[in-house]
């Protein structure tokens, strides 16, 4: 099995701390954009709890509010109302820049387009989010980087640049990139909507390997039904708001 290097994990940042049961706890989350019409409620009260090691899958139709959902935990935006407490911090008060030095030390961002930079290799890649955040020794960071990549079977393509390699090959080192500096949290945004079946279901293999072997928690927005059905907890969002087992049922098909 893998295994990880060691590191401190101090989730608060700033001497900020809230107290909380869960991982992730959202708190009657309201999230309006200005539009020429007027306000346009993204979100709507969304109340959301996360424990730790749960497999959680975000559903719902394009522009149902999963992608303003995700920018909520992961920092990327911030609420018009209500609290954002990850790991005990209330990631919604922190300032920019120390926002950008808490995500990279606590949470993994794995992106549709996977955006790994082009004129980096893919080790350099996959070491950069330890850079950033001045994590592990500058001797360190290669071997871990070299590691990770032999966990996703990248290790014969660490010094290609991303463009020498197929899409898929490019989202195995995303997902090492995001697991750079060891963070609990990985948040998954369409990971597999550019990757064909066969691909995607690699993935995913790998998303359950980090959730039942490594005690990862992953928060994943999917189109893909047979992958939503296969996760620990299924959330389904509608017009800004997270429907009930009641709700769902109601909008089934008689």
């Amino acid at each position: 099995m893998f295994r990880w290097m060691s590191r401190s994990k101090n989730g608060s940042a700033n001497g900020l701390h809230v107290e909380s049961d869960y991982l992730i706890d959202l708190r009657n989350i309201e999230k309006a954009y200005e539009t020429e019409a007027g306000p346009f409620l993204a979100l709507q009260g969304i109340d959301l709890q996360v424990k730790p090691g749960e497999f959680v899958a975000v559903v719902g139709k394009s522009g149902s509010g999963k992608s303003t959902l995700i920018n909520m935990i992961t920092g990327i935006d911030r609420p018009t109302e209500g609290e954002v407490i990850v790991r005990n911090t209330p990631i919604h008060t922190l300032s920019e820049g120390n926002m950008a030095v808490w995500r990279g030390k606590n949470m993994g961002i794995v992106f549709q387009f996977f955006q790994l930079l082009p004129t980096l290799t893919v080790v350099e890649n996959i070491m950069l989010p330890m850079d950033f955040c001045n994590m592990y020794t500058p001797g360190e960071r290669y071997d871990r980087a070299i590691e990770l990549l032999q966990m996703v079977e990248m290790e014969e393509q660490a010094h290609k640049l991303p463009s020498a390699v197929s899409g898929g090959q490019q989202q195995r080192a995303a997902i090492a990139r995001a697991l750079a500096n060891d963070p609990p949290i990985i948040v998954a945004d369409e990971p597999t909507g550019n990757l064909d079946s066969y691909t995607a279901d690699n993935v995913f293999a790998m998303f359950e390997k980090l959730v039942y072997e490594e005690d990862k928690t992953i928060l994943m927005v999917t189109h893909d039904t047979d992958l939503a059905n296969r996760v620990g907890r299924k959330l389904t969002i509608s017009d800004g708001e997270i429907l009930t087992d009641e709700q769902l049922r109601e909008a089934q098909p008689a």
